[in-house]
């Protein structure tokens, strides 16, 4: 009996310990500033990865809407003349998106989510980077995917924009219940 009780006594204090270890991971995140995670999503699918991040963090969470929405039509990849196939064929396209009311400048560190376009970012990402100053903010890409993987996207962006910190991105695909902030190292 004395052995058991000690085995739930060494349990309890070691599960003690990992919580405080993965409250003071989330903390590095959280702790130097607020957090905003932005996101575009299409099908809705980056909108639910986007939601959980925002309350692990306690971040605020921030769709990134343009102005002109896509219909199913825009969004149809097989067809080279559709709106998103325009766009993507097209460095330089930067469609307007709507005025949000958030200001970055309130924000260290910035999650950025969207769904993996012709290997990229959409170009709405483009034009939500360029519309904000992410200068010497931690910026931190996710993404969603049926088949493509995050590694091109996040190597473009940092291309792109050498002066934001770019951290490594995920693909986060079926998170289900996980805690997705452990899949960042957070």
């Amino acid at each position: 009996m004395k052995h058991y009780v000690m085995t739930i006594i060494a349990g309890l204090l070691f599960g003690g310990l990992t919580a405080c270890a993965q409250n003071s991971k989330k903390t590095e995140v959280t702790n130097n500033g607020k957090v905003l995670v932005a996101y575009f999503s299409a099908t809705g699918t980056t909108k639910n990865v986007a939601e959980k991040i925002a309350a692990e963090t306690s971040g605020k969470l921030l769709e990134i809407t343009p102005s002109q929405p896509y219909t199913a039509a825009d969004l149809n990849w097989r067809d080279k003349a559709s709106r998103s196939s325009v766009e993507m064929n097209d460095s330089n396209s930067r469609p307007s998106i709507k005025a949000n009311g958030i200001n970055t400048a309130d924000y260290d560190t910035i999650f950025i989510g969207y769904p993996i376009w012709w290997d990229l970012a959409p170009r709405v990402i483009n034009t939500f980077i360029e519309s904000n100053n992410l200068k010497g903010k931690t910026v931190i890409p996710f993404a969603t995917s049926g088949g493509s993987s995050i590694t091109n996207s996040v190597k473009v962006l940092k291309e792109t924009y050498p002066d934001i910190n770019f951290k490594d991105g995920k693909l986060l695909n079926n998170v289900g219940n996980k805690h997705i902030l452990k899949e960042f190292g957070i």
